[in-house]
């Protein structure tokens, strides 16, 4: 075998055969006892199979397909444009011939290596004397029967019949079959892939004297079997074995009263060829059945098709009962039952009509009453199983029906016959005895009367007619119509009527409810089987104003002087009458008023005339008064209509509208077209000619609007997956939609198609114009991600875009990650309103709501594992289009729904569970992934939360901070949850829903942010402060104790009233206080504006001391004593005031040695303290930025004089 390629020469024969082909060549050479067939699969010109024979191989001859002679080899060649193993097909037919004992061959071989490349089909055809069987022994693996195609690609067809192709059986490898009993024409045959390997020997053939089947039976006298071939099956013998005489026929054997009879039959399965029929006959008195059962042998022929019948005989005026232990479901038309088991129910009525009704096994019906003469028969399909009892049947005297009748009063209810069904009366109990009638009876006493039936079922025999008269004055009516008597005789077939009648020159008025009545021909039934109609007698004899359905436009009929009401309504039916309201109506000398209300939109509407189609009476007129709707226009059509010869007058045709003249027509002249408003027409007839045609009239009143349409073609072939949704919100029913010229209150555009919609009378406002847009994805890797913008619609959509909703679909393992392109979103609870100009509401697709955000808020992502829609919602989408959303496709993430949140600084955040307040999905779990700035630490509420009572697991609520395994709080709903919580660092938020026994699991939480205050590092500071005070403190004091003794007794100072405070001529300033800039201050430094707030003493004391030695222009820190010393003033001690602030501590109460008090009191004076700001002190100087410069006036230290003052 080799590749074509190889051979250059011969390819170039295909070249301009075949473009791209694929070739193959190859040497065969079959079997002596095998037929091989190559044949294409595909047209000639796209493959063939050519032999290669000559000198150097150079002569082709190419076919459709080969036959090849055995045990001669040659050389093939296979080039199609197509891959070759599934161009060609290989058939290798062998023959199996058997005499009465042998077979040749014995082993059936295949011959494995020829053409693996292809599908090849090994079939081995047998032949065999006849009563010859051919046995086949399964070599390896067995068999098993198999309706579909084999696994491993090895499929066995065994076919009973070559001729035909009856009987064929499908086998594949691995079953318990390991032997095949075949006749003679059979053929077994097995099917390989390409390159499959198959067995070298297959079968081991055998033959013998064919052994049909044997069937035992017995028969009673009653029974009649008969056996009969389908002339269309092969041809098999069945023969009875009665001793030694044996009977056959090739098509039918008749069995009666025999016992233990033997069939047997030439064929091997004689249940494909025969079918049985058995026939059984039972007998009945009026009060038993002989057999009392229809009874058969389950096993008797079991695989064979059969059809049982049972022929029923009973005397007159018996009832048979049948019942089916099993149930039957009665069948209706040409239906079928499925499991091939069909029951048919014959019986012969005393008219010789046969009524026969069909059944399927397994249904309610279980017992029959039957009058007459009986037939049952079971249709069992092969190998169909049947009970042992059938049914079981009875017999008993036909006791009749009895009935107990309370006429209500002027009530008058009469039964009559309404079939030939003989052997049925109805009889009234009257005394001495019951009074019988087998055609009439009649019902007037309003008292308990009993009525019986000699039937079971009068309801196939009679009808009943219940009648009331109602009298009516010049101004009111003796009764309503109603059907109070609807409780009589549900049963039956029932005729309500109703005799009407008022003074001569007035005329009856019937009021019909909402929606009105529909008029249809005289002779049609209506479709809910309640028909109405009415008739008004003339002295001319009665006239038929018209028959009526529920639900038309005729809401009022005026009928003059006298008329009676039908309704005539079908056994079993459910009464369900129309309220009919009578009232007497006005004076007239019309035949009838028929008063319509004609429907808005486009409708046409028949009309008939008194008597249609017979005569109108007469030398009368009839009247019909039409309310048209506004903004509609109304056309007259006489679709059908006789002229009569008049005697007197004319035929007229009267039009009139109110406030306007009379127009009068004829028959034939052009009648109103295009008309508005509400008109009555009036039909007058002449005195005609009665041995002619008389005038009937049928005609159409058709409307439609008088506006002018809004037409737009809308085209979604240019947007993939949009669809658009258009409805009416108004309440003007003027407006009216259709979609392709149909009128709809809702139109639906679905994605990829185009429309042609129309909008009549509807303003832009009462109609919500609404899109959607699928995106969908079925894997990860085509998942891209979206930018959420809103497409351009059709610009004839005149009306505002209300909302686009975006469908997005994605595979079972993926995520749908929402950002917004402002950078975050802000979800709004029920309640809260969001005023920015779009709103969005997520979804599932299910509907289970996620949330509704806007805008620039905290939640940066939403992540969603389900399929989502996005809804936008705004007033005004010509002013943003969008972007609305970024979407992208992740992995599957472990939760239900992920929120990633940075909370803001300056307000509160609200978080709520998805679907709030309605409560989370069962079994989900929700996570919220919080953010927060450094610097800054959470505090959490849980401001509302709704628990539900769990029938399995828990609801829980976990708080856990990111990137620790530690959870900070874990609660169930049968736990106390904590309102609050602070959080020091971002942390996770996780919900999870149980499955709820009641109530829902729902939670909001708030989180407010605030700055962290490191406690330590404060602590730890002002230990440190108080340490380096007590040192500092420590040394001054030490420092100012030894200077103070050193200059105890140089100097003194002295309470002066006003002026200055030293004495005078100490100058110890060259200059004088305004003269010189000492007292200017280029800045105080902190510790010396605060440093009396930490309790130093000493600090009053040198206070004195600083004012000796040199002048300083600028204010310097103490540091100690200077240069030179202050005189010392002794002054005597003053009583301490304890009603004033004291800023320092008295000397007793330190460590300090006291000394003079010098009272200084003065409001200029340095020393002075307001009491109004003690407690203020730390708040003299608020600013923190640099010190002022602070110059404290020479002024105030010098002694007040008069100037001065």
């Amino acid at each position: 075998m080799r590749l074509c390629s190889t051979y250059a020469l011969l390819g170039l024969l295909f070249v301009t055969v075949f473009d791209a082909s694929e070739c193959l060549r190859t040497v065969v050479r079959p079997n002596k006892s095998s037929t091989v067939t190559v044949s294409r699969e595909l047209p000639l010109d796209q493959c063939a199979v050519c032999t290669v024979s000559g000198v150097n191989d150079t002569q082709t001859s190419c076919h459709s397909s080969l036959s090849l002679v055995p045990e001669e080899e040659v050389t093939l060649l296979f080039n199609c444009s197509q891959p070759i193993e599934q161009a060609f097909t290989v058939m290798i037919t062998g023959t199996i011939e058997c005499t009465k004992d042998t077979c040749s061959p014995t082993t059936v071989e295949t011959q494995p290596s020829i053409l693996t490349e292809f599908t090849r089909t090994f079939t081995w055809e047998l032949k065999a004397p006849e009563k010859i069987v051919v046995g086949l022994g399964i070599l390896g693996d067995g068999l098993m029967e198999m309706s579909h195609p084999c696994p491993d690609g090895f499929q066995y067809s065994v076919t009973t019949d070559k001729t035909s192709g009856k009987g064929t059986t499908q086998y594949c490898q691995g079953g318990s079959v390991t032997h095949l009993d075949l006749p003679n024409q059979a053929a077994v045959s097995l099917q390989v892939k390409p390159k499959a390997q198959v067995p070298l020997v297959l079968f081991q053939a055998s033959a013998g004297p064919l052994k049909g089947r044997k069937e035992v039976i017995t028969v009673d006298s009653s029974t009649t079997v008969v056996v009969s071939r389908n002339p269309e099956e092969p041809e098999c013998e069945v023969c009875s074995v009665d001793g030694s005489t044996t009977n056959c026929s090739p098509t039918e054997k008749t069995l009666t009263n025999v016992k233990n009879l033997t069939l047997e039959f030439s064929c091997l399965k004689p249940q494909d060829v025969y079918s049985l029929k058995m026939k059984k006959k039972i007998e009945c008195t009026k009060s038993s059945c002989t057999p009392a059962a229809g009874e058969v042998d389950p096993n008797l022929f079991k695989d064979f098709k059969k059809s049982l019948t049972w022929d029923i005989s009973v005397p007159e005026r018996t009832v048979l009962t049948l019942d089916f232990p099993g149930g039957l479901k009665e069948m209706t038309g040409a239906e079928n039952c499925q499991d091939g088991h069909q029951y048919s129910v014959s019986t012969t009525k005393g008219d010789g009509k046969i009524k026969t009704n069909s059944y399927c096994k397994g249904g309610t019906v279980s017992h029959l009453d039957l009058l007459g003469a009986t037939t049952v028969t079971a249709e069992v399909p092969k190998g169909g199983d049947l009970d042992s009892t059938a049914f079981t049947v009875k017999a008993a005297p036909r006791a009749g029906r009895m009935m107990t009748v309370t006429p209500d009063p002027d009530t008058i209810i009469t039964i009559s016959r309404v079939t030939s069904e003989p052997d049925c009366s109805v009889c009234h109990n009257t005394v001495p005895k019951p009074t019988c009638n087998p055609r009439f009876l009649q019902l007037k006493d309003p008292t308990n009367t009993s009525v019986e039936f000699t039937c079971p079922q009068p309801q196939d025999v009679f009808g009943v007619e219940i009648n009331r008269e109602i009298d009516c004055t010049e101004t009111s009516c003796s009764g309503d119509i109603v059907q109070a008597e609807s409780s009589l005789f549900p049963d039956f077939n029932r005729t309500f009527t109703w005799d009407l009648k008022v003074v001569s020159t007035r005329a009856f008025q019937l009021d019909f409810p909402e929606p009105g009545m529909q008029q249809i021909s005289n002779e049609e039934t209506c479709p809910d089987e309640h028909t109405y109609s009415l008739v008004t007698y003339l002295r001319t004899g009665p006239a038929t104003i018209g028959t009526f359905c529920k639900g038309g436009t005729v809401t009022t009929i005026l009928a003059r002087y006298k008329g009676r009401l039908s309704l005539q309504v079908p056994g079993d039916r459910k009464l369900d009458p129309v309220d009919v309201k009578l009232t007497v109506g006005p004076e007239t000398s019309m035949v009838a008023i028929v008063k319509a209300n004609l429907p808005r939109g486009v409708s046409d509407t028949d009309f008939i005339t008194a008597n249609y189609p017979r005569d109108f009476p007469d030398d009368q007129q009839m009247r019909w008064d039409f309310t048209v709707p506004g903004m509609h226009n109304y056309t007259m059509h006489f679709r059908d209509h006789t002229a009569p010869e008049c005697l007197q007058k004319e035929v007229e045709v009267e039009y009139q509208k109110e406030g306007k003249k009379v127009t009068k027509l004829t028959l034939t002249d052009p009648q109103p077209e295009h008309q508005q408003g509400n008109f009555n027409m009036t039909l007058k007839n002449c005195q005609t000619n009665k041995t002619l045609q008389g005038l009937t009239l049928n005609y159409k009143v058709s409307v439609m609007r008088s506006g002018h349409p809004v037409l737009c073609t809308v085209d979604l072939t240019k947007h993939t997956g949009v669809s658009l949704q258009i409805e009416k919100v108004g309440s003007d029913p003027n407006c009216e939609m259709s979609i392709d010229s149909e009128v709809k209150e809702k139109i639906n555009v679905a994605a990829g198609t185009k429309a042609s919609l129309s909008f009549l009378d509807c303003p832009y406002e009462d109609v919500r114009l609404t899109a959607s847009k699928v995106i969908g994805c079925r894997n990860m890797a085509s998942c891209h991600p979206k930018v959420l913008t809103l497409p351009k619609l059709d610009s004839c959509l005149r009306m505002p875009l209300h909302n686009f909703t975006w469908h997005l679909n994605i595979p079972q393992d993926g995520t749908v990650d929402l950002v917004s392109p402002t950078g975050s979103l802000q979800q709004f609870l029920p309640g809260q309103e969001c005023n920015q100009s779009v709103s969005l509401h997520v979804a599932e697709a299910d509907g289970f709501s996620i949330g509704s955000f806007c805008f620039n808020g905290v939640i940066k992502k939403v992540q969603v594992h389900a399929n989502v829609s996005i809804t936008a919602t705004s007033k005004d989408f010509s002013k943003n289009r969008g972007p609305f959303l970024n979407v992208s496709f992740s992995q599957e993430i472990p939760d239900s729904i992920i929120y990633r949140v940075s909370p803001g600084i300056s307000s509160p955040t609200l978080l709520s569970t998805p679907n709030w307040p309605e409560g989370m999905r069962p079994s989900s779990t929700i996570s919220w992934i919080v953010t927060l700035p450094s610097q800054y630490q959470a505090h959490m509420q849980f401001v509302n939360i709704s628990q539900p009572k769990c029938k399995d697991t828990h609801t829980a609520i976990k708080v856990q901070m990111l990137g620790q395994e530690e959870e900070i709080m874990s609660r169930r709903e049968d736990e106390k949850t904590e309102d609050k919580l602070t959080v020091s660092q971002s942390f996770y938020l996780n919900m999870s829903n149980c499955a709820p026994e009641s109530e829902k699991f729902g939670a909001v939480t708030k989180i407010v942010l605030q700055k962290k205050t490191n406690l330590l590092a404060i602590l730890l500071g002002i230990a440190g402060a108080l340490l380096l005070l007590l040192v500092v403190l420590a040394v001054v004091c030490i420092v100012t104790k030894k200077k103070k003794r050193d200059k105890m007794n140089k100097e003194s100072s002295i309470y002066i009233g006003k002026g200055n405070i030293f004495r005078p001529g100490d100058m110890h300033f060259t200059k004088s206080r305004s003269e010189n800039e000492s007292h200017v201050y280029d800045s105080i430094d902190e510790t010396m504006v605060y440093g009396h707030l930490l309790g130093d003493t000493s600090y009053a004391d040198s206070m004195q001391d600083r004012f000796k030695g040199m002048q300083m222009d600028s204010y310097q820190t103490f540091t100690g004593p200077t240069d030179g010393e202050l005189p010392v003033i002794k002054e005597p001690d003053h009583e301490p005031e304890m009603d004033q602030y004291k800023t320092f501590l008295d000397p007793s109460e330190t460590f300090i040695p006291s000394r003079p008090r010098t009272p200084i009191d003065r409001q200029d004076s340095l020393g002075f303290q307001d009491r109004r700001m003690v407690e203020n002190e730390l708040y003299t100087f608020k600013t923190t930025g640099n010190i002022n410069t602070i110059r404290l006036s020479g002024v105030d230290m010098e002694p007040l004089t008069e100037q001065s003052m």
